[in-house]
């Protein structure tokens, strides 16, 4: 929440990461610009240009604009596209019916949604499943709210 599109500290800790494995530093506004205006794939071409449009965007869009059309064109699985053809694909109700376990779940599988489940989640992405509804648990905004005193009756009606 405290950039407008990139976020120079991760992606210096990414560049300074020595392990095998290399890691992202893209945040949801560069993901966006990606989704919408540019080609998948990796190259530094698309990277370099990815951040340069990302903080144009953040400023424009701002932050709640920028979460609606991520959420929009993100894809969810193999051919899924925004989270309307998700909800209905794996919880098959329409999106604005979701409910907190059902997102959180959804949020799980960000990392590699051709890969994971929301139905079936390995132990990685339970324990960010449950991070995840850690997190919400802690905020302070009205949807959140409303959605974590919906959680807590949804666990005590399956009690």
């Amino acid at each position: 929440m405290d950039h407008w599109g990139i976020d120079v500290w991760a992606i210096g800790d990414a560049l300074d990461d020595e392990s095998s494995r290399p890691r992202g530093a893209s945040t949801i506004t560069m993901q966006t610009v990606k989704n919408v205006f540019l080609w998948p794939g990796r190259s530094y071409i698309r990277k370099i240009i990815e951040a340069a449009m990302a903080p144009i965007a953040g400023v424009i869009w701002g932050k709640r604009r920028t979460l609606e059309m991520y959420l929009n064109v993100v894809e969810w699985g193999d051919g899924i596209y925004g989270i309307e053809e998700a909800s209905k694909t794996y919880f098959r109700h329409s999106a604005s019916s979701l409910t907190v376990t059902e997102a959180a779940a959804l949020a799980a599988i960000l990392p590699n949604p051709r890969k994971l489940s929301p139905q079936r989640m390995s132990h990685a992405t339970r324990k960010r499943f449950e991070r995840v509804l850690r997190e919400w648990e802690g905020t302070k905004t009205p949807t959140t709210y409303v959605s974590v005193r919906a959680r807590k009756r949804e666990t005590r009606g399956r009690s």
